[in-house]
């Protein structure tokens, strides 16, 4: 049951956190409202010091569906709410904690984000995953950070050019996701990551997790900055406004 709080913390153990989207009647679509709250949990996870392992997942039926694409046709919104994306998604990437994303049901465009910004994907085998948004006459420019230091261009251009979704097994294959599991088994499964991961040396630990992102010719904010200007630049186009406008209509958008 929703009991109000968008975004949930529980400290299960000593280093152990989970952050839980919480917004179950909404497909825990990601509100300006939602992404404040997922930015204080993880802002506080970061200054409280002593989590080495964070595990993000979603309450309900799904993982995450997106941009709340209801709040998103409101251009007043848009730069706040790319900017809290943006946030959340170097937070995930630059915590020292070590990050797994246990998904379900579905993750879709900036919910796919999420999870790809998370150091282990673990997810349930019915589970879809996709990044829909040039059929919403969007960009899926800030998760692209994460995409091509992870997958081959190849895939990277399979997913962000046809914008279809595709199925936990085939996620798996081009590694997307570390490994997908019965979906009665996603919360044991998360927790047994969690505790082998404590089990290495804490601050090798964080520092071979730093070491793997500085070793990238570019880090991950100076790319987040540059693709939120794509990012923002298409929230304000004709084409979303059609695209969008369409979702809603449940029709095929007219380009």
């Amino acid at each position: 049951m929703n009991d109000g709080t968008l975004v949930r913390v529980f400290d299960l153990a000593r280093g152990l956190r989970i952050v839980e989207l919480n917004r179950p009647e909404k497909r825990n679509a990601l509100s300006t409202e939602l992404l404040a709250s997922l930015v204080e949990a993880l802002e506080s996870s970061t200054l409280e010091g002593g989590i080495r392992v964070m595990i993000l997942r979603g309450a309900g039926p799904i993982f995450c569906a997106g941009l709340d694409l209801q709040e998103a046709q409101d251009n007043t919104k848009a730069a706040r709410s790319a900017e809290l994306i943006a946030r959340s998604l170097s937070l995930l990437a630059g915590t020292s904690a070590v990050t797994v994303a246990a998904v379900h049901g579905s993750a879709v465009a900036g919910g796919a984000g999420l999870m790809s910004a998370c150091d282990f994907v673990l997810a349930a085998e019915a589970t879809s995953i996709g990044y829909p948004e040039i059929h919403r006459g969007l960009v899926a420019g800030l998760v692209m950070t994460f995409l091509r230091r992870q997958l081959r261009e190849r895939d990277v251009r399979e997913l962000l050019l046809l914008g279809e979704i595709i199925s936990a097994s085939r996620a798996k294959e081009i590694g997307l996701i570390n490994e997908v599991v019965p979906a009665d088994q996603l919360e044991a499964r998360s927790m047994d990551l969690a505790c082998r991961l404590m089990a290495g040396a804490p601050e090798a630990v964080a520092r071979t997790k730093r070491m793997i992102g500085e070793l990238w010719h570019r880090g991950v904010d100076e790319d987040l900055h540059w693709a939120h200007e794509h990012h923002l630049s298409a929230r304000g186009s004709k084409e979303a406004e059609e695209g969008m406008r369409a979702f809603f209509e449940k029709r095929k958008p007219t380009w």
